[in-house]
This record gives structure tokens, sequence and C-alpha cells, in this order.
């Protein structure tokens, strides 16, 4: 897919980008063949394709879910304007 200047124009404007004249030609000629390269990819057939999360078969190194902090629930509602059966009251803002 070829860009002109036009087609260039109406994406900066959209993007709310600034572009000096002269590098109009330089824009098209790059965005084509970013589009091109898109048009490419989209005539692979890739329906025998498993989906993959990630391109690399790696398990996520996870780390364990142990509990770091101590429970400062109490504390925490002492201080806080209003509270009922644990939990905290704040104003009603939708109707």
């Amino acid at each position: 897919m070829s860009l002109d200047k036009a087609d260039v124009v109406k994406i900066a404007h959209l993007a709310r980008l600034a572009i000096n004249d002269q590098d109009i030609p330089e824009y098209a000629k790059n965005l084509s063949k970013i589009l091109g390269f898109v048009e490419q990819m989209n005539s692979v057939d890739t329906r025998n394709i498993t989906p993959m999360a990630h391109p690399m078969d790696v398990a996520q190194r996870l780390r364990a879910d142990d509990v770091t902090e101590s429970d400062q629930r109490e504390k925490f509602q002492a201080i806080a304007p209003q509270v009922e059966a644990g939990l905290y009251l704040v104003p009603k803002v939708i109707e």
C-alpha cells in the first residue's frame, strides 16, 4: 500500500502530530513499508497455528505467595472518619 502526501497529513492530524512539509515524503515511504509488512503478515495462513501468549516456550517464574505485612486494619480504621462493621463508610457519589 502506498501512501501519498494527503494520507500522511491526515494521519498526522488524527495523531495530533506536527510534521514539517519536507519530512512528509520520508514519512509516506516509512508508513507505506509498515503497511506493506502488515499486508504480508495478513496473507500468511495461520489456521493450523496454535495461539501463544509468549514466543518462547517457557514457564513463568513465580514468587511464593507469602504474607509479608502484618494485619493493621484496626489501627487504620481507628483513624478513619467513619467505619461500620469493619468497612470504611464514604459519601454517596452516584444517585
